[in-house]
């Protein structure tokens, strides 16, 4: 729809348009003798901008005789406000978009055309340190829900020409900006072209976080595993530019999606980079024991206590029938009614406030644990199990590959209460092909572990200092693997 001539028209229109809402505010006032109408939505924009910068300079404003008062009025704000966005629209529909991104719009008497000028306000928390990513060693610095200060903060440690930020508006109602940013002299033109082709394919209401977008991009090899790294710490997602991956955006989102999100990416902490590789790899180490041991250890306990007691020794098997003397459940109901208990504890401290978390901590360890076993519902050795598992799992921060991990730990579970030992190793086939098989962006999901590759290898499990790491990843389908020494 174009913009009407008549001024009071206009401002029915939007009226109309929002409903007559209470942060809609307007002024008209009169420029040689032609009225001119600003409004802005009081909600998003500043109202010191407005009246300290944008409406002096209206108010000295001098008519060039030789143009419209438009044009005329137009080339005044260019020379005289420098620090904001400004432009021109002639269809209604932009009005609503720039309004509700914190743009003042300017009417005309008579003029088919429209003026806005950025004068949004700071809506956003500041930069403030990373919550869901403990620091260690390194910078504290995390995104915020600003999508110019997120650039802002990987712009400036990443000075290069070739660090390019694509944008593209996704969402009906919402249109939400999502940035892809990658190394164009790194990355394969063809990797960006297909996300933006399945960004502009999206058609849905709006976009209101990477979790949201991910479902969308990912539409086929359903897993539970994520294929996206999710992070809200600038450095990290800095290193994956350099190593040739691909930075997704998110406006009003303080986590950004790296991809491709392999597997060995969610074994990797972003300390890793600042320390000594031999302490590196150590610590890595223990991250795939945890992960191995979180999914399998109660599924291959109630397979060898259940069906395959004739693999334990004696005196433990002993032991453990002397523990178990008077539980009333069988091993498999124990342990799932204590893992179960478990995840209600872990999502209940992760939804309650801070403050409170201490609390069902305590109540979770001391009531339902050693009061359990006092009781004789469960034996302590299941305690134990469930405790070895919970610990293990806590080493890992991604939410997605925490529920991953979840979801197949009670797959196992299920198989090895069945079948015992031999569903337990049927369960484990299925879980290593079912990695084996998946793929992001036509590359293996277990890179470089299977296919194996050995010149990629530091980038796995076993890392190499800093200074022996001449390419990046073989695997990733990048056109500039050189990283040391210039191109």
């Amino acid at each position: 729809m174009e913009i009407n001539r008549n001024v009071d028209e206009i401002l029915n229109q939007i009226e109309q348009k929002y409903g007559k809402s209470s942060d809609i505010v307007s002024r008209k006032i009169k420029i040689h003798h032609k009225e001119v109408l600003y409004i802005y939505l009081e909600s998003v924009s500043s109202d010191d901008k407005i009246s300290d910068f944008l409406m002096r300079d209206l108010s000295y404003y001098v008519k060039n005789k030789k143009t419209s008062l438009f044009q005329s009025l137009l080339q005044s704000l260019e020379n005289t406000i420098f620090n904001s966005h400004l432009t021109t629209i002639n269809q209604l529909e932009d009005v609503f978009y720039y309004l509700a991104s914190g743009y003042t719009a300017i009417f005309i008497e008579n003029s088919k055309q429209a003026i806005v000028i950025e004068t949004k306000s700071q809506l956003d928390r500041g930069v403030t340190e990373a919550s869901s990513e403990s620091v260690v060693r390194g910078p504290k610095d995390s995104f915020t829900e600003n999508n110019a200060t997120n650039l802002g903060l990987i712009r400036k440690r990443i000075k290069d020409p070739n660090l390019w930020f694509d944008e593209t508006i996704v969402g009906r109602r919402t249109k939400t900006k999502i940035t892809l940013a990658y190394l164009q002299d790194v990355v394969e033109a063809k990797e960006i072209n297909q996300i933006k082709k399945k960004l502009q394919n999206i058609d849905v209401d709006g976009i209101l976080d990477g979790g949201q977008l991910r479902e969308f991009i990912l539409k086929k090899q359903k897993s539970a595993f994520p294929k996206f790294k999710s992070t809200e710490r600038p450095d990290l997602a800095c290193s994956s530019l350099l190593e040739g991956k691909i930075v997704i955006l998110i406006e009003n989102s303080p986590f950004v999606l790296i991809t491709p999100g392999l597997f060995v990416d969610f074994l990797h902490a972003a300390e890793d980079e600042y320390q000594k590789s031999a302490n590196v790899n150590f610590t890595r180490i223990l991250r795939v024991i945890a992960f191995i041991l979180t999914i399998v250890t109660p599924g291959f306990y109630i397979a060898i206590t259940t069906f395959n007691q004739q693999m334990i020794p004696n005196e433990l098997l002993i032991s453990l029938a002397i523990q178990r003397e008077g539980v009333p459940f069988p091993t498999a109901f124990e342990t799932i009614m204590l893992i179960v208990t478990f995840e209600i504890l872990r999502e209940s401290d992760i939804r309650i406030p801070s403050t409170m978390g201490s609390a069902i901590s305590i109540v979770g360890a001391l009531v339902l644990g050693d009061a359990a076993v006092s009781a004789g519902i469960i034996s302590p050795i299941v305690v134990i199990i469930v405790a070895i598992t919970a610990i293990c799992g806590l080493l890992y921060t991604d939410i997605d590959f925490v529920n991953a991990t979840r979801l197949w730990r009670f797959i196992f579970i299920l198989f090895s209460t069945i079948c015992g030992l031999i569903g337990f190793i049927v369960a484990g086939v299925i879980f290593i092909t079912k990695l084996c098989s998946l793929e992001i962006q036509g590359i293996p999901y277990m890179s470089p572990i299977s296919p194996f590759y050995k010149n990629s290898q530091s980038y796995a499990i076993i890392r190499k200092s800093k200074d022996k790491q001449k390419y990046r990843p073989f695997f990733l389908n990048i056109k500039n693997f050189k990283r040391l020494g210039g191109k």
